[in-house]
């Protein structure tokens, strides 16, 4: 059996940093075999650093998935570019961006004598543009299962729910789990069915007093005027939430899934747990 750690957004300084210090604790106790995290808002809270990539691959995080920010640090491409950097530091972007540029959206690595696949893709709605995400993920999916991989976990950055419940739907029975990012607002449709599980969004980890771990002025401003083109700055507040969805496999399938939350100066909050539909 394998025990997967799926992070939503990481948004920012201060869930960067509350990562690095409790994610230690969080494997040991949950007995986690892999971590999966998008940090695409990871740096500032547009793109993501070499430096801050190194720090949360060496905090406990085993691969760092991505989005429609994925290259806005144009130094990042160079990790991307080189594929025997990438084996060093596993950073993935959407799989459906264009082949012209750097990087994959693809990582599996042996985990406990088992291979794990984490597919990295990307919706189509109020997105850059990108190639079909679901051609794409239906082709990439059989591909894995010629090769004899059957633990599939996909990271769907995307802004519409739909979209994302469309990929469950056509892919529940042949992938391991679906978890949505990018929207950084935790939904409560966690359920296991068919032997994949699936959550629309797994939730930010980011300040929580914000919009999507933003300071909250300017996006007041933008509502009030109607005006796009005021600054986004990431929210200073130390109450950061932390959100990881926890999933269990056997030969491929899901077959345990639960939420954990923890809020610095709450502490932690109620575990969510899937809800189990039989095949």
């Amino acid at each position: 059996m394998l025990k997967i750690g799926i992070i939503g957004d990481i948004v920012g300084r201060n869930a960067r940093q509350l990562i690095l210090r409790i994610l230690p604790q969080v494997r040991k106790e949950h007995k986690l075999d892999f971590v999966v995290a998008n940090a695409e808002n990871a740096s500032h809270g547009f793109g993501l650093s070499i430096a801050h990539a190194k720090d949360l691959l060496c905090g406990g995080i085993d691969v760092l998935t991505g989005g429609n920010h994925s290259f806005d640090k144009k130094e990042i491409c160079s990790l991307l570019a080189d594929s025997h950097l990438q084996e060093q530091n596993p950073i993935l972007r959407p799989h459906n961006c264009s082949k012209e540029l750097e990087g994959s959206g693809l990582y599996i690595s042996e985990v406990r004598g088992e291979r794990l696949a984490i597919l990295n893709l990307m919706g189509h709605f109020g997105m850059p543009h990108c190639d079909n995400v679901f051609v794409c993920a239906r082709d990439e999916v059989q591909r894995l299962h010629e090769r004899g991989v059957s633990n599939i976990v996909i990271d769907i950055h995307a802004e519409a729910t739909s979209e994302k419940r469309t990929l469950f739907e056509m892919l529940k029975g042949d992938v391991s789990a679906i978890c949505g990012t990018h929207t950084h607002i935790g939904t409560d449709d966690l359920m296991i069915e068919n032997g994949s599980a699936y959550v629309s969004d797994v939730g930010m980890c980011g300040a929580l007093d914000s919009v999507i771990g933003m300071e909250s002025d300017a996006p007041i401003k933008r509502g009030l005027s109607g005006m796009g083109h005021i600054r986004f700055e990431v929210s200073k507040s130390e109450r950061t939430i932390f959100q990881m969805i926890i999933i269990s496999l056997e030969q491929g399938r899901a077959i345990e899934a639960y939420k954990i939350r923890y809020v610095q100066t709450l502490g932690w909050l109620p575990t969510l747990e899937a809800i189990c539909i039989p095949s």
